[in-house]
């Protein structure tokens, strides 16, 4: 879609060619793991860390719940990303910072007073988590053509979620493992010491194996930046903004509120109405099964989308991602006791996740970023997602005590009404 304003300035691609497509994968999967891993770590590790560390309930909800504000308002400081022409340089930094951030938290977790000093290196990896999202997402778009972006959108959706793979799988297996060999406290030390260096490697490795593509606002500096005024109302300028911004909000309305829902009914008692899995299970059906299916499913909803064009394959990835929550009002009806049934229902909701969150990506990509200032407008999108996420978190605890999880996983796709006819309204490209 066009940008209405034609006075601002344009870009200037300063890079000889696109990057080929067969080199894309030698840097999409890693840099979009590199994405993942410092966002679940702070959003998931930490609060089972404290939680083994004896940290009060109340505690850990809100002080990891205020971290999660970063990725928020993260399009507050996206322009002045907007006047650095290389990315590159803007990701590898940021993924060394983070690598400090977890070493950091790693020595001091063994402190007498670790909490609040690991919140302080929680906070500092969350900032750079979030500033590196706006450039890793930038580098994307400027290094990659609309076909192209649809094609690998799969992939790096995929590899965000294989760090969840690592983070809520994997991870809690092994912290699990190493404190009755070693101690809680040295049992988490040695985790986020792994962490830290496997970010370090990360940084290493896209210190030579990213492209170098190059974008730079025409008459802007490093030193001059862009005027968080004018990303503003170039973005808040566009045609139909009002309706992108609702449809983003809306489009994870139903998913939002599950999220964290169905991880407690998992836990839940049966007399509660839960499937009361242990711990250990639920990170074993939850954090590796789900999110190997997710990963399958995000890399076919690239391909589908990329076959079909965002305007023809937004509808289909839409009910891909909402119907599949039948399998939670499945579970919460009968109540199975079989891990194989469990894992079955769960594998066919996570990958109608995985392959409809597509849609969303593509969107914001495709119809929100384009204009004067990609980065920061795909920045602004993704706050307005995460702002729509959290409201549909706070909201959902509240209706699961009035609903009872049966009645409660019903509205959750009832939730999904709205953005299906949003849908209808919109302005989407047609298939280049």
């Amino acid at each position: 879609m066009e940008h209405s304003s034609t006075s601002l300035p344009q870009y200037a691609d300063l890079a000889p060619q696109k990057t080929r497509r067969l080199s894309a994968l030698t840097w999409i999967p890693t840099l979009y793991f590199a994405q993942g891993l410092p966002f679940f770590v702070v959003m998931t590790i930490s609060v089972l860390m404290y939680k083994q560390l004896g940290v009060p309930n109340e505690e850990i909800t809100r002080w990891t719940g205020a971290l999660g504000f970063a990725w928020v308002f993260k399009p507050l400081w996206s322009p002045l990303l907007e006047a650095y022409d290389s990315k590159k340089k803007i990701v590898v930094f940021f993924q060394a910072v983070a690598a400090a951030a977890l070493a950091a938290c790693a020595l001091l977790i063994q402190t007498p007073g670790f909490f609040l000093t690991t919140i302080a290196c929680m906070a500092v990896l969350a900032l750079a988590s979030a500033t590196h999202d706006i450039a890793c997402d930038g580098l994307y778009i400027a290094s990659l053509d609309k076909t192209a972006q649809a094609q690998y959108s799969g992939w790096l959706g995929a590899f965000f979620n294989g760090a969840k793979l690592v983070a809520v799988g994997g991870m809690p297996v092994l912290a699990g493992m190493l404190e009755g060999m070693i101690g809680v406290k040295a049992a988490w030390t040695a985790i986020f010491a792994l962490l830290a260096g496997g970010m370090a490697l990360l940084a290493l490795y896209h210190s030579f194996a990213l492209p170098d593509t190059r974008t730079r606002q025409a008459g802007a500096t490093a030193e001059s930046g862009v005027p968080l005024l004018e990303i503003l109302s170039s973005f808040f300028s566009k045609r139909g903004v009002w309706l992108m911004i609702a449809f983003i909000i809306l489009f994870r309305l139903g998913e939002g509120q599950i999220a964290t829902v169905s991880q407690l009914f998992l836990l839940d008692k049966t007399e509660a109405g839960g499937l009361g899995l242990k711990t250990e299970q639920l990170g074993m059906i939850y954090g590796v099964a789900g999110t190997i299916t997710f990963i399958l499913g995000s890399i076919a909803g690239g391909y589908f989308a990329a076959a079909l064009g965002l305007k023809r394959a937004l509808l289909p990835l839409i009910i891909a991602m909402n119907l599949p929550n039948l399998a939670f009002w499945y579970l919460a009806s009968a109540q199975p006791q079989s891990q194989i049934i469990i894992t079955a229902a769960l594998a066919v909701e996570m990958f109608g996740f995985g392959f409809g969150f597509v849609g969303l990506m593509l969107y914001m990509m495709q119809v929100v970023a384009p204009g004067p200032y990609p980065t920061a407008h795909y920045a602004l999108a993704t706050g307005v997602m995460q702002l729509g996420l959290s409201l549909s978190r706070i909201i959902s605890g509240d209706i699961q005590k009035w609903l009872g999880y049966q009645h409660f996983f019903l509205w959750a796709l009832l939730a999904a009404i709205p953005v299906i006819a949003l849908s209808f309204f919109l302005d989407l490209p047609e298939k280049e």
